[in-house]
Formats: structure tokens, sequence, C-alpha cells
């Protein structure tokens, strides 16, 4: 059978992108078909630990587009548009009120990702189609839309799927997909570190980024290694990554002066976990006084904790929140989020080539893009 929806808008994947698009469309009066065969706005739950980042508080739209390793430059006029204000401002229209963490994360103050889903799904629920959406062609008048029950008619279709499904619908549309990798995501490796497994070092350094890196059993977690796992989420394993373990033993001939009787082991507990320090000193006679240290010893030891090398070999399956890769941003318009040669299809969220890091970022990528294409409809 063939149903034609009336005003002819239909949204393909209830996540965060797609949900937004349908309420800011439906708010401004049309009729909005949203397909997914699956429960809407799931990926929101496990966002913040369950507490629901949304956002970020950097209100640079340039400053805030340098936090995707993929999308930067595309996401100038997106965020010039619609960015971290006006997700404050979706979200208390919402009934959702929001603080800021001391790190710039921004969260509802309900500290609950289950409430902000409710308050989503209270406005575009009864528009909800639980339906999978199998083929979409170009039809004479429009687009035709096939799912696993019936075929529609629509004038403008959205794509919404996400990173880890959908890409096949814009394949057979004729788009470019740009071959999808693990992002933010733990890291296997070469080394053992079974000994180190759960350890935290605070503030590592990796290239000009700095936060905390997990040991495990894998190998390396942790958020300064989401953030390597993004920027490398294209190189080829194995590659071997260089951290820096503390910032302040810059000056560890004189930290070694001043405790000369006390032995290696325990200067380096000052600044690292003792797990580490010991891992550090592998080969070395830990228990020897600071004064018996020659400097042949000395810089070694600070060679293994400022060039710390990790050989990578892999990621940990699974694990990923987020899929680098996707529809190729060279067919989209920024300004409209409209595939370029197929008129009145957009792409927002996550399938499009565009991963941010750990921090509300990804989020804004949902909203931002949502906003746009909504926004394009309204003024066609």
């Amino acid at each position: 059978m063939i149903g034609t929806m009336n005003k002819n808008i239909a949204i393909v994947g209830t996540g965060a992108a797609g949900s937004i698009c349908g309420y800011y469309l439906i708010k401004a009066g049309f009729d909005v078909t949203l397909f997914d065969k699956s429960s809407p706005l799931r990926t929101l739950l496990p966002t913040g630990g369950g507490r629901c980042n949304l956002a970020h508080a950097e209100y640079d739209f340039r400053e805030l587009a340098k936090n995707y390793p993929r999308g930067e430059k595309f996401l100038y006029s997106i965020f010039s548009r619609f960015s971290t204000s006006e997700t404050i401002e979706l979200f208390e229209e919402l009934g959702i009120k929001t603080y800021t963490q001391d790190d710039g994360r921004i969260f509802p103050e309900c500290n609950n990702a289950k409430l902000v889903r409710e308050k989503i799904l209270k406005r575009i629920n009864r528009h909800i189609v639980k339906e999978e959406v199998v083929d979409i062609k170009i039809s004479s008048n429009g687009y035709k839309l096939k799912t696993n029950r019936a075929e529609y008619l629509f004038s403008h279709i959205i794509l919404a799927t996400g990173g880890h499904s959908g890409y096949s619908l814009a394949e057979n549309l004729g788009l470019k997909i740009v071959s999808p990798h693990p992002s933010l995501v733990g890291l296997n490796t070469k080394e053992k570190f079974a000994e180190l497994s759960g350890t935290v070092v605070k503030n590592c350094i990796y290239e000009g980024f700095e936060d905390d890196l997990l040991f495990t059993h894998f190998g390396v977690s942790g958020p300064l290694i989401y953030k390597i796992s993004s920027i490398k989420a294209f190189d080829n394993f194995p590659y071997q990554i260089t951290i820096n373990l503390s910032q302040n033993l810059k000056d560890f001939q004189e930290i070694l002066n001043k405790n000369p009787h006390k032995e290696i082991k325990n200067i380096l507990g000052m600044y690292l976990p003792q797990k580490v320090a010991k891992f550090v000193l592998k080969g070395i006679d830990e228990s020897k006084k600071a004064h018996e240290t020659d400097g042949k010893t000395r810089d070694l030891i600070l060679e293994r904790i400022h060039s710390f090398k990790i050989n990578v070999v892999g990621t940990n399956k699974g694990e990923e929140t987020v899929t680098a890769g996707g529809i190729d941003l060279n067919q989209i318009n920024s300004k409209t989020m409209e595939v370029k040669k197929l008129p009145h299809l957009y792409c927002i969220g996550e399938v499009l080539n565009i991963d941010g890091f750990c921090g509300g970022y990804n989020l804004q990528n949902a909203w931002s893009t949502a906003f746009v294409a909504a926004e394009s409809i309204l003024t066609d």
C-alpha cells in the first residue's frame, strides 16, 4: 500500500538529532512522521554517565568547533546560528533547567537522562511510527519511503539514523560514505599493563591535550585516551603514542637535591601513583637514595615519564560511544543540511562524518544540525 502523509515530512531516526528536528517542525505546525524500529532516544540514556551531558560551556562558535576532529570548518556556519546558548534556551523551553560543572560540561539540574528523554518524547511521541525504514527512492513527486510494513510518499526526507546504522539508505540514494571507524574508545596495547589495571594518572599530556589516563586489563582508556582515539581514528594499526605522565617533574634534579636521603620510588610516588612509579622504575634499583642516583639514571627515569611510549594494536571492541565516518560532508550544504544534488533530502547528527570529543560535543552537533535543517524547511 502507499499512504501519503500530510505536509510530506519524514524523519528517519529518533535519536537526539531526529527527535529535536521533529520537535521544531511539529511546533511550527507541520504534520511530521518520525520512523524508528526501536526505542526512541535510547542513545541519550547513557550520556554523561546517565546524567545527560547536554553541551559544553564554550560560547565562541569557532572555539567550540575545534573540538571536532572531523567537521570543524563545516560546523562554523551551523554553530554561528545555533550553539551553546541556544541549546540552553532549547532545554529551558522544554522545561529542563541546566547547570555547568567546573570542567565546562553542561548538565540538566535533574541529573537524569531518563527525565530529559521523557520531556522530549512528550512533544513528539504521537508522531513516531515504530517501523523500520528499509529503502528510500527518488520519485517523480518527491521520495518513496519503504518500511517493513508499508510504503509512503514524502516531499521531504530527513536522515537522522545515527552513527551505527542507516548508511545503506544513504548509499542507495547515491551518497558517498566515509568508512566508519570507532572513536572515543579504549585502546588495546602491545604492552601488558595488568599490574596497573584500574590505576588513573591525572593530568597527563599528549600533543597539547591534557586529561586523565586510565590503565586497563586490555591497555589504556580514560578521557585522554578517548581524545587520542578520536584524533587517530583513521590511523592504521599498529601505531605508537607518546604521553607525558607528569608535568611536575621538570626540575627533577632539584627535587632529588632537596630529598637526598629519600628512596627514588618514594620521590616518584609524590608525583605518580605508586604502582605507576614502580612500573617506570623497572630495571632500576627503586630503593636507591636520591643522592646515589647518577645523571644517566636520572635521565632514563625522566625519559620514561615524560615520553611514556605506548604501542597501540587496536580498539576495545564494543566500547566506542561515537563513530568517526559517515556521509561525506562535501555532499551537504552546511547552511541548510540539504544534500546538494538531491533537493529536500536532509542529513543531520551523527550519520554525517562529524564527531567530537567527550564533554557534550556530540550532542551539540545533534541539536545544532537538527535546528538548521528544521529552519531550512520552515523557510523553504
